[in-house]
């Protein structure tokens, strides 16, 4: 099996090889003829000498858009880097086409490697290949989030600026301005956004509409802070400009954030690859058990190994999953993506499916609606009502067909092994030369014979298969002794394929493995809500923030700042935005529920702070601690995020580790331990008898 893999892999170098070569001599041809030579002359001086990749990521994007399965990826690309490209199509388009090449570089390879490994077990394959699809996900997430996190560097830089030109012109539009025209492409572009809202007719509406499509909350906070230094104008405190006072809390908060997300990203940097890699390694281990070990042969190649090989895969699928909700840093603003029109939509708008799918979400009004919509929002979902019971009732449909059709392979799995099984016994220290694993498959072939004569019929005893067997040419002259024998093992064989076939309860366990996919959607919100409240106290300090920022500036008041706050708000969004609501009735009233709708302590002493300043005291004495106590505020943050990537941490090797730590136990070292003690103590029977 080595040989042959390491000669599969030789004449792949050899083909790709050749392919790059053939490709390298029609590119040389072609750019020593005479009129590429007189068109590159007419373009000379007017681009850059070097080959420029950027035409062939545009020529690839188009290509790509025509590739069904691709197509999906691209357009999924584009609705992330719109948002940091603003309106540059061309930007967008490269770095689109640019990531998906990348991709598809990693995932072809990993194809080809799978194919070879996996190609004598389709269902191992089937399933490996559909898992890339999972793979190609998260290697485009982490592709983006890495283009989001250097605008979050490049924004240091660019804050850094401002302050320099601020102090040249004194007019905050104007500092904007001349420090777009000299920094990075994509900050720049959200610089010059920001600009052309600050000198338009109507800024707050532009401003409003720029919240909604702003790739961070640092640069919400940086427009916001702008329009109201513009509006109102600066103040000076302690001798220092407010606004560059409070471009410096920003700039700090992103430092934090920028540690926060290197830490994550240095924690779960390879926990993804570990909970994939067990997979690649299933049919190795096989091949290689089997290979030292002829005892085992019975397990791997039979249902019972098939099994185990399932269940290491859904939980590889389960945990990847998990890994991947647990490293989120929320660097990616999934709120703006497009998600007015995706597959669940377009199913629901259906008028069968709608019926269908109405009879299992809950009525409006009912205590189970109020738990599943609370769940959405707790978690952060974009998902609607709809859209989540059709995701369950999807997985319910497709697990069950896939575990019943699963269940019907395994018992297919386990005749084809035992008409293929050479008959022979072996124990543990023993395995079959040539001579000795040919006439196992000559009794094989003989058995076979009377398998195929009785097969299907349920009522046929051994004594029937015995007078078969003295009727047949190959057993003439055979002792009764070995009639007996032979007849008893053929009896068993037939036991055995006359019992494969699917059972009521086989079909019963399909169910429960279908109400479990129906139920996983609902324990992934969970889990991900679980997550949230992690990130509790992180927002809390963002908002303290936010009010450091506010109180010192003019014609702050109470409900602005509430406004300000549901805006950055993603764990306490709901609480707040029903606060703000309530506002006008109340605000004392208003305030006193948002307490109660939150249990978070320091949550609370927030909104006790802000009860105090709607009635009693201005809101620069309310707050007055976030200012005087800023160095503790601010060494407490750095604390809480270490301590929260320490949680996460603990928890994703646990998860990330699982796949790997049962492939070797469950699938390893389990079937050699308990068949090897199994073939002992046939063998000590065996020779104890004699």
């Amino acid at each position: 099996m080595s040989n042959q893999f390491l000669l599969y892999i030789i004449i792949a170098i050899g083909v790709v090889f050749l392919i790059m070569l053939i490709v390298f001599m029609y590119l040389r041809k072609k750019m020593q003829s005479s009129q590429y030579k007189q068109l590159q002359q007419l373009k000379r001086g007017t681009e850059k000498t070097k080959f420029s990749s950027d035409i062939i990521y545009q020529k690839l994007y188009l290509k790509y858009r025509k590739i069904p399965l691709i197509k999906r990826y691209l357009l999924k690309l584009r609705r992330r880097l719109e948002i940091i490209n603003i309106d540059d199509e061309y930007l967008t388009r490269k770095q689109a086409s640019q990531i998906l090449t990348k991709g598809i570089i990693v995932v072809l390879p990993l194809t080809i490697l799978i194919i070879f490994l996996t190609s004598s077990n389709i269902l191992l394959l089937g399933i490996l290949i559909i898992f890339e699809i999972f793979v190609l996900d998260s290697m485009i997430d982490g592709m983006v989030d890495k283009i989001d996190n250097n605008l979050l560097k490049q924004q240091i830089n660019f804050f850094g600026e401002i302050r320099h030109a601020y102090h040249e012109f004194n007019m905050v539009e104007e500092a904007i301005y001349q420090t777009a025209q000299d920094n990075e492409l994509e900050i720049s572009r959200q610089a010059e956004k920001i600009y052309e809202i600050l000198i338009s007719d109507d800024p707050e509406m532009e401003l409003e509409k720029y919240y909604d499509i702003a790739p961070n909350s640092y640069l919400k906070e940086f427009a916001g802070i702008s329009y109201l230094t513009k509006e109102y104008g600066d103040r000076k405190q302690d001798g220092a400009s407010l606004y560059l006072k409070n471009l410096n809390n920003i700039t700090q908060e992103m430092q934090l954030e920028i540690l926060k997300r290197d830490k994550l990203d240095y924690v779960f940097q390879s926990l993804a690859v570990i909970s994939i890699v067990p997979m690649l390694f299933l049919e190795v281990i096989k091949n290689w058990s089997v290979s030292q070990f002829a005892f085992t042969k019975s397990f791997y190649m039979g249902k019972l190994g098939m099994i185990v090989q399932i269940l290491i895969i859904v939980l590889t699928f389960i945990c990847y999953t998990l890994t991947r909700k647990l490293k989120d840093n929320g660097s990616v603003n999934t709120k703006t993506q497009n998600r007015e029109n995706p597959w669940q939509e377009k199913l629901y708008r259906k008028k069968p499916i709608k019926k269908f799918v109405d009879l299992f979400i809950p009525k409006e009004g009912t205590k189970e609606y109020r738990k599943v919509k609370e769940l959405l929002k707790d978690a952060a979902s974009p998902l609607k009502m709809s859209w989540l019971y059709i995701n369950r009732i999807t997985l319910f449909i497709v697990v069950l067909i896939a575990s019943i059709l699963i269940m019907i392979y395994l018992h297919k799995l386990q005749v084809d092994y035992i008409y293929t099984e050479p008959t022979s016994e072996y124990d543990l220290i023993t395995t079959m030369g040539d001579s000795d694993e040919e006439a196992a498959m000559e009794i094989t072939r003989i058995d076979n014979k009377f398998l195929d004569m009785f097969r299907g019929n349920l009522k046929t005893t051994q004594q029937d298969i015995l007078k078969a067997m003295q009727r047949s040419a190959e057993y003439e002259g055979a002792t009764e002794e070995k009639l007996q024998t032979d007849s008893e093992r053929i009896y068993e064989k037939l036991q055995t394929i006359n019992g494969e076939y699917l059972k009521w309860f086989e079909i019963l366990l399909g169910l429960v493995f279908g109400i479990i996919g129906y139920a996983f959607p609902i324990l992934l919100l969970f889990f991900q809500k679980k997550m949230r409240q992690m990130e509790m106290e992180n927002e809390v300090m963002q908002f303290q923030t936010i009010i450091l920022m506010l109180m010192r500036i003019e014609r702050v008041n109470v409900e602005m700042i509430l406004e300000w706050l549901e805006r950055y708000a993603n764990i306490f969004k709901e609480p707040i935005s029903k606060c703000l609501n309530n506002y006008e009735a109340g605000a004392w009233e208003a305030l006193e529920q948002l307490k109660e709708d939150i249990s978070y302590q320091d949550m609370i002493r927030i909104v006790e702070s802000l009860q105090a300043a709607v009635e009693k005291i201005p809101i620069v004495e309310a707050f007055d601690e976030l200012d005087t106590e800023r160095d503790y505020y601010q060494a407490k943050r750095k604390e809480s995020n270490d301590r929260l990537i320490a949680s996460k941490g603990l928890i994703g090797k646990g998860i990330g580790f699982a796949p790997m730590v049962c492939m070797f136990c469950g699938y390893l070292i389990a079937p050699l331990v308990i068949i090897g003690l199994t073939s002992m103590n046939t063998s000590f029977s065996t020779m104890s008898s004699m």
